[in-house]
């Protein structure tokens, strides 16, 4: 086999008549060359004169790789059922120490051929329990050639010479390597019973040195780990079903179906593995919903200023020339006024078209000067002197700075797709306020909005197949200001606008400063929005105290609250959210600027109180991670994750942020049977994600 698996070291089958089908079957099964030999066997006379034979072999190749030997004590014929189950004790022993050494990432390759068929079942046996990347084995005609039956000295010395070069055609051909078969972890060994595991001390054997042979005796005491293993097989069905119920019992949030079907000992690697920035990688591939990003504040610069040409492009040169000379003075500071976005807004038509004046003269130090330097650090911005402004700040340049000019809708889409795509999100529910970016036609922003995304690649509406169209599926949520006063008109405007195009607008917010406008007071203007039966999520508890969040829920019938940080203040009112499964919409990064919470990647937090989502993951409440406003909190849905789990004592677990991104599609403001299919579609791709991490 060593000739075969090792054509750099031994290319025994250079000169067999199928040798490019030979290569071909190690490729397909991704052979890789042996790094150790290891040989198990028994301890008669004609053993050890056969292990003489092969170190001769292995020295006269130069010792290629170690060379570890194993002979059970005192067994030679094995003509007794004590010797039998002395060399199965010791194959098992040795294949379990040999697949922990292989680990994750090793191969493990058992070859069956030689020694009596009881040892060859032995180590098939072994290889189904323990794992194996192949099970190898050779084939040939009968009889087999004079020159591989070795019967006197001389023979026997000359077939040790024959086999450290490519043997002839005739010879190659007589002993032909297959694949037989490959085996898996069999679950059942990482399951603890009676404080015993397989991988226990009490089943070890010691490991000889290279070219050594370790005589090992049958253990007179202590358990036999082909007993342990027989027993449990024998209990199979009542040891998975306590695991899974001690699993089921010590959880908050069920997690996705499929990864219960793990082996026990990758369920313990994800329950036990930290989320740290290592997983970066991993994040972005895996499958994910956001519930909370806000339209105004998605892009980030590079992506802002191909909007602005897209703007400019609308314009002639004469024009172009008129708003470049009145952002002149601004593009002659180094630090602009307070008040410059009031001012640009005051231009009102213009606006759009002076905001991508800005974004393309303005130099990128004057950008990040009075875009995110003028209110660093950016912690707790609440209660700074500029208040909610100085978060807002970095996104006066977008939103409905360009939002409003019609030639913004394409290459802004365009970016929100290929923004999803790279995060790896399957869904996402954008937010914002169409009046405000087209005040005479918000449906009609909606719907140029909603073929933009579908132009871009988005699927914004249900099929019936799904695994054959666009991702990201994408809707829209339609914002209210409490800040405003017309909010009867503007429900009424969704209300008309979710009856049309009720496949991209999902559900209805209320924005803005919680101390304006308490949702009691707003109830009946969402009257008509109730009985269209439109999903509801309400900004509430960001900062602002739990009683908020009570009227939200009570008022206004909220399905989800965003943020909802205060909940903690109120035991009774979080069970309640727990019973009634209102989802948290939970956005570390922003939550961090604007409340503030202890953040170790941020010196400036340091002083600040812990994050409270271990508090609501303990509760069992359903809490989604979001990302607020990317662009403004320069973040991304997979840095949420990290961030959630630096800001989090003792930070997350994988297996918690795969539970965490199932409540997330689990409250999903889609049809109940469109959900129910993207969620079994994430289903399997979270379990193919997670045979991936090591």
């Amino acid at each position: 086999m060593f000739g075969w698996l090792a054509p750099a070291m031994l290319d025994l089958y250079a000169q067999h008549p199928a040798k490019q089908s030979l290569d071909a079957i190690r490729s397909r099964y991704g052979l890789a060359a042996p790094s150790e030999l290891w040989i198990c066997t028994t301890q008669g006379a004609q053993t050890l004169a056969s292990l003489d034979r092969l170190r001769a072999w292995w020295e006269g190749l130069g010792r290629p790789c170690p060379l570890r030997i194993w002979c059970a004590q005192g067994t030679d014929q094995l003509a007794t059922q004590r010797e039998c189950d002395h060399i199965r004790e010791l194959t098992f022993r040795v294949t379990l120490l040999a697949s922990h050494q292989c680990g994750r990432q090793g191969q493990l390759l058992l070859s069956l051929a030689g020694g009596r068929k009881t040892m060859s079942a032995d180590l098939q046996t072994a290889g189904s329990l323990f794992g194996a990347h192949a099970w190898l084995h050779v084939v040939g005609p009968e009889p087999m050639p004079a020159a591989l039956m070795a019967r006197t000295e001389a023979e026997r010395q000359a077939q040790i010479n024959l086999f450290q070069h490519p043997l002839p055609p005739e010879l190659a051909a007589a002993i032909t390597p297959l694949v037989a078969g490959t085996g898996t972890r069999n679950e059942l060994l990482d399951i603890e019973i009676d404080g015993l595991r397989v991988d226990d001390r009490s089943f070890s054997v010691p490991l000889p040195d290279s070219g050594a042979e370790c005589a090992w005796p049958l253990p007179q005491t202590g358990p036999l780990l082909q007993d342990e293993l027989q027993r449990r097989l024998h209990e199979s069905s009542r040891l998975m079903g306590n695991f899974l119920a001690h699993l089921a019992e010590s959880e908050h949030h069920e997690n996705w179906r499929s990864l219960y079907r793990l082996p026990p000992a990758q369920i313990q690697m994800l329950r036990s593995t930290v989320l740290t920035a290592a997983h970066l990688p991993a994040l972005h591939a895996l499958p994910k919903a956001d519930l909370h990003r806000h339209l105004g504040g998605c892009l980030g610069m590079d992506a802002q200023r191909v909007v602005a040409q897209a703007i400019l492009a609308t314009y002639s040169e004469t024009d172009r020339t008129r708003f470049l000379h009145r952002v002149a003075p601004w593009l002659s500071a180094a630090e602009w006024p307070w008040n410059w976005p009031q001012s640009l807004e005051a231009h009102g038509r213009d606006r759009p078209a002076l905001s991508a004046t800005l974004l393309l003269h303005a130099s990128p130090a004057q950008l990040q000067h009075n875009l995110y330097a003028v209110t660093e650090p950016r912690v707790a911005l609440r209660a700074s002197s500029q208040g909610f402004a100085a978060y807002e700040r970095p996104g006066e340049l977008s939103g409905s700075a360009l939002l409003a000019h019609p030639a913004a809708l394409a290459p802004y889409a365009q970016s929100i797709v290929e923004q999803a795509r790279r995060e790896g999100l399957a869904y996402l529910e954008l937010r914002g306020t169409p009046q405000r970016y087209r005040p005479q036609d918000p449906t009609g922003f909606l719907r140029d909005l909603c073929t933009a995304l579908e132009r871009a690649g988005a699927r914004v509406r249900p099929v019936a197949d799904p695994a054959a169209t666009a991702w990201p599926r994408v809707g829209f949520v339609w914002i209210l200001n409490r800040r405003h006063s017309d909010h009867a008109q503007v429900v009424q405007q969704a209300v008309q606008a979710h009856r049309e195009l009720g496949h991209f607008l999902l559900g209805l917010d209320l924005a803005g400063d919680e101390g304006t406008r308490c949702p009691e007071a707003l109830a009946p203007a969402f009257q008509p929005a109730f009985a269209e039966c439109l999903p509801v999520t309400i900004h509430a508890g960001e900062g602002e105290p739990a009683d908020n969040i009570w009227q939200a829920a009570y008022h206004l019938h909220a399905d989800r609250i965003g943020h909802g940080l205060t909940l903690t203040h109120n035991p009774a009112l979080m069970a309640r959210f727990r019973d009634r499964s209102i989802c948290l919409e939970l956005c570390p990064s922003s939550n961090r600027e604007v409340v503030g919470y202890r953040d170790p990647d941020h010196p400036a937090t340091a002083g600040q109180p812990d994050y409270p989502l271990r508090e609501f993951i303990q509760a069992g409440l359903p809490v989604a991670l979001c990302t607020d406003n990317p662009a403004i909190s320069r973040t991304s849905l997979p840095e949420e994750y990290l961030a959630a789990s630096r800001m989090t004592p003792q930070g997350l677990t994988v297996w918690e942020a795969l539970a965490l991104t199932r409540q997330a599609f689990v409250h999903a403001f889609l049809p109940s049977a469109e959900r129910e299919v993207l969620l079994k579609r994430m289903d399997a791709q979270i379990f193919e994600w997670a045979g991936t991490l090591g």
